[in-house]
């Protein structure tokens, strides 16, 4: 999975569930770190390219398109 294919509003899946059982978070910023929201509770989340990597399963699409 190639990180900078991503953008601002995509949604993805990751391989572990979050504390509120949510296992799908939407992209809100990309830089030297990304910064990512829970879409079931809101918690935001902020990790580096590398450690989201590692965590997605699948990407599903984004709000923007």
């Amino acid at each position: 999975m190639d990180i900078s294919l991503l953008n601002l509003g995509d949604n993805i899946e990751t391989k572990k569930p979050h504390p509120c059982g949510g296992t799908v978070w939407e992209i809100i910023r990309k830089g030297a770190d990304m910064k990512i929201r829970c879409t079931t509770c809101g918690r935001i989340v902020m990790l580096t390219p590398d450690e989201l990597k590692q965590r997605i399963r699948r990407v599903l699409g984004g709000t923007n398109g």
